[in-house]
């Protein structure tokens, strides 16, 4: 059975040249990415990398990588990343591993932004089967929350909450994370703008106009698909 994530990273390579400095996101494909360069040594040892994910980067590390921090990072070549869903204008949302906030800011970093999966990833329009991820400072929780539901009546708010300790879920920045789960999805455009006005929020998971590229594996093959 064809492993369609393990395709897609196959793919990525081939757009890698050596000397490049990229940016790896987190997931599944992602691994198989970072596992596909270590086999070739001369490519994996010319390059620069980062990584948004304490995952990947202890992958990184043990594979031999050349690994810098993102706060040494001023621009990249390339970033690849998974996401949960993209549209055919390649607006993404990564949702799942609470860290979009770095991961934004490398895709940001990036010249070239590259999406990574299986061709399940691709839909014609976002919709609410998956939430809108947000991270906001632990002073603004109230405040965030009210704000929310009169933007977007109907929406339900869930804070994410740990698993192995009493209490709120923090992020990697040291603030909280939540979901919003929408009825029907709003509009891309409006949603970037609207939920990033709120003070207390530092950023959402909603990478809107942002990716350059994306490589998905399916029935039909590897895809490239381009935003229209």
């Amino acid at each position: 059975m064809t492993d369609h994530k393990q395709e897609a990273a196959k793919a990525a390579v081939s757009i890698i040249n050596a000397g490049q400095t990229i940016g790896l996101g987190g997931g599944k494909t992602i691994a198989y990415l970072a596992e596909l360069l270590a086999e070739n040594p001369q490519l994996m040892q010319s390059l620069t990398v980062t990584s948004s994910s304490f995952e990947t980067s202890v992958l990184l590390h043990a594979q031999g990588f050349r690994l810098v921090a993102p706060s040494f990072i001023s621009r990249l070549d390339i970033y690849f990343d998974g996401c949960d869903v993209f549209d055919g204008a390649l607006n993404a949302l990564k949702s799942g591993g609470g860290i979009h906030t770095m991961e934004k800011l490398l895709a940001s970093a990036a010249d070239r932004f590259v999406l990574l999966g299986d061709a399940g990833k691709f839909q014609a329009a976002l919709n609410p089967a998956f939430p809108l991820a947000i991270e906001f400072l632990p002073q603004a929780l109230t405040i965030v929350k009210r704000r929310i539901g009169e933007l977007f009546p109907g929406t339900r708010f869930v804070q994410r909450m740990s698993s192995e300790k009493n209490g709120a879920l923090i992020s990697d920045n040291g603030n909280m994370l939540a979901d919003i789960h929408f009825d029907t999805f709003p509009a891309p455009d409006q949603l970037n703008i609207q939920v990033k006005m709120i003070p207390g929020i530092v950023e959402h998971s909603l990478f809107y106009g942002m990716a350059h590229q994306a490589i998905i594996s399916g029935a039909d093959g590897v895809r490239h698909i381009y935003p229209v």
